[in-house]
């Protein structure tokens, strides 16, 4: 077992995953994760043996969640920004797993000169939220890349997905639902038809905030609906199945 100290660095700290005894860097003044991350991993089909592309993996989240449910996946991580891609690969050296998760200090809108050409199965993103200049940017470039379109956009996005993947093989993400038409038609000028859709809501009696999407690459259209996700019941509790999401991680 690795010891945690010699993978820190100043300022850092380490969070338990409380998952296959796997822990995870973080910097207070950088982009950190949270229940987004988990749930669009908990919404993604993965089984071993899959080869997985993580875009904009930032923290290295998303590979861990994923490596947790299935161990004999191998997964390319992508993240532009230096820091955190940096601190991504020593996650990914202290919990012993840089055998199966590499991360790519790289901009994804390249990801043709780096990584290959129809070869993943299953390909995720936790994307920016926010279209570039629709809102004020934060002071923190960390930050700012993080919820910002700053680097890269949905259509870039979209086409780095379309030139990874399979015929087939899925694209999994989650935006606002204010984004949701935008979303459809750019994944369907990628060839990326959305197949599945499900909708995230704070509690039951507010209107859905977050959709996760799964798109599948050169199919024919068909979309199923699937049931809400409600966050949170009345008292403001977490619901009967975010806590089984977080259990089962």
């Amino acid at each position: 077992m690795n010891n945690p100290s010699d993978f820190l660095m100043p300022g850092e700290r380490l969070d338990d995953l409380q998952l296959c005894g796997m822990r995870i860097i973080q910097s207070p003044n950088a982009f950190r994760f949270s229940m987004d991350s988990v749930l669009l991993a908990d919404f993604a089909r993965v089984r071993d043996g899959m080869k997985v592309c993580d875009l904009g993996t930032g923290t290295g989240i998303l590979p861990l969640l994923l490596y947790g449910r299935a161990q004999r996946i191998t997964c390319d991580a992508v993240e532009i920004q230096k820091d955190a891609a940096e601190r991504a690969q020593r996650t990914m050296r202290l919990n012993e797993v840089d055998h199966r998760i590499w991360v790519y200090c790289q901009d994804l809108r390249n990801v043709r000169q780096f990584l290959p050409h129809g070869k993943y199965d299953l390909v995720i993103c936790n994307p920016p939220y926010t279209p570039e200049k629709s809102a004020l940017l934060s002071p923190n470039p960390a930050l700012s890349t993080a919820r910002q379109e700053t680097d890269c956009t949905l259509d870039d996005i979209a086409a780095a997905a379309a030139w990874l993947l399979k015929s087939r093989s899925r694209f999994v993400l989650m935006l606002p639902t204010a984004r949701l038409a935008e979303a459809f038609e750019t994944l369907r000028q990628h060839r990326l038809e959305p197949k599945r859709l499900r909708f995230v809501h704070a509690t039951e009696k507010r209107p859905a905030r977050l959709a996760l999407i799964e798109a599948m690459l050169d199919v024919h259209s068909g979309l199923i609906v699937e049931s809400p996700l409600i966050v949170k019941d009345d008292e403001g509790n977490d619901t009967e199945e975010v806590k089984q999401i977080y259990h089962q991680i």
